[in-house]
């Protein structure tokens, strides 16, 4: 008798899961509420519905994105074998035709004889059985109870509020200066950088900010429903011209080197403590667009020539604390027959939701799950789910900032980021070469 895995989610992650499980020799049961039940977002009875961007984000040579894809291709991902025949003109990026894409993995996991499709709705994770949660933000109410039940109920967000985050070497530090408020760190150390604003500097980035275009709100009853500590900053800039500079910009406690006294304003940036080489900047999530997020922020004084790593974001997402919760298989430390898959479990992105689905799918199968190499992204990425700091955890897209770095790293950035891609490409290889710890039959 085959080995039975049910998979709750019919998107991206749970259908990689359920046909990584059926090229293991397993029985996946895949489990889709919709149509029975619909989703505020969904708009039809598809499995793999892009519902945001029809975009799969860069395939440039030698960048973050395309190592992950690359990782997933050699892997025998589904999900990405579909997307590259169903890739639509878009430059450098892999874009797909959401329609025939979403058609084409239901027809492949429908014809699978390894994967069972049931329409329904889940709403207990009874331990008698090997589970893959990938229900996405938008799981139900009553699932995501159960959810909380098993997990802690203080494990679990609701809400998603995002900070940008920059490339370190791309900061201006002849402007931004070390400091922390009143010289007070946990450390002895002057734990934040500090861009800081004159006056007619802050004026012109607040006219900026006010002006700005946003992302419009996908799910029509989420919008505007803000929690107050998490406000995006443009909301808190319409409450008055100078709310910023008594909130997340506030000056108090700083003197900027350059001048001997108290800026006007300013922007601090934290060190990410998993993320090597990257800066967050403190309570700044927003709704701008991305382009408008660039120019705007790049008024910023010291991120005039920034490298945004991941922009700012507040928007419904339920997702678990991974790594209060789960091991670099994804799989939950207090229930080994529990797995999690995609955004639930504290990754953004379609290709970063297919990369935790296949590493789900492969590891519900294993005797012994392995984790993959820290080296390569697919490694990375979970290493970050499972081991970032709980205290502070946000999710994240896959960036080089994740990836080790070089013992010896080169000086040319692009030197540094083909030799990241090198090794990773190495290190799956030599991990390839492991026999594969599958369940046998039973």
């Amino acid at each position: 008798m085959r080995r039975e895995v049910h998979i709750i989610g019919g998107g991206l992650a749970g259908c990689e899961a359920a046909w990584q499980v059926a090229r293991a020799g397993g029985q996946a049961i895949l489990y889709e509420m919709r149509p029975t039940k619909q989703t505020a977002a969904h708009k039809t009875e598809w499995l793999a519905e892009l519902v945001c961007s029809n975009s799969l984000k860069s395939e440039q040579e030698n960048s973050a994105s395309r190592l992950l894809k690359d990782e997933l291709r050699r892997l025998g991902s589904l999900l990405l074998e579909i997307a590259d025949r169903t890739r639509v003109p878009a430059g450098h990026a892999l874009t797909v035709d959401r329609e025939v894409f979403a058609a084409e993995v239901t027809r492949a996991i429908q014809s699978e004889p390894g994967v069972e499709l049931r329409h329904q709705e889940i709403t207990t994770l009874p331990p008698d059985r090997q589970w893959i949660v990938a229900s996405g933000p938008l799981t139900s109410d009553a699932l995501a109870s159960e959810i909380a039940r098993v997990t802690g109920a203080e494990r679990l967000f609701f809400y998603d509020s995002i900070s940008p985050i920059v490339d370190s070497e791309s900061i201006d530090t002849s402007i931004a200066f070390r400091a922390s408020r009143y010289g007070k760190s946990l450390d002895g150390t002057d734990d934040y950088l500090n861009c800081p604003f004159d006056r007619a500097e802050y004026e012109a980035f607040l006219n900026a900010l006010l002006a700005a275009s946003s992302v419009p709100a996908h799910i029509e009853q989420d919008k505007a429903k803000y929690f107050e500590a998490c406000l995006p900053i443009e909301e808190i800039a319409r409450r008055g011209r100078d709310t910023l500079r008594f909130g997340p910009m506030k000056p108090m406690g700083l003197t900027d080197p350059r001048t001997g006294r108290r800026p006007w304003a300013v922007v601090q940036l934290r060190q990410e403590n998993a993320r090597a080489g990257s800066w967050n900047l403190v309570g700044f999530q927003n709704h701008m667009r991305f382009g408008d997020q660039a120019r705007v922020l790049r008024m910023i004084p010291g991120l005039q020539n920034a490298e945004f790593l991941r922009y700012g974001q507040v928007h419904r997402n339920t997702y678990i604390n991974g790594p209060a919760l789960l091991d670099a298989t994804l799989r939950l430390r207090a229930h080994p027959n529990i797995f999690f898959a995609g955004q639930i479990s504290g990754v953004e992105g379609y290709v970063e939701s297919i990369a935790t689905g296949l590493i789900a799918g492969v590891s519900a199968m294993a005797e012994s799950p392995c984790a993959f190499p820290r080296e390569t992204a697919l490694g990375s990425l979970c290493a970050y789910v499972s081991g970032a700091d709980p205290a502070n955890y946000q999710p994240a897209n896959i960036t080089f900032d994740l990836l080790p770095k070089l013992d010896h790293p080169p000086k040319d950035r692009k030197l540094r980021q083909a030799e990241v891609c090198r090794r990773a490409r190495a290190a799956l290889e030599e991990h390839l070469k492991k026999p594969l710890p599958v369940v046998a039959a039973r």
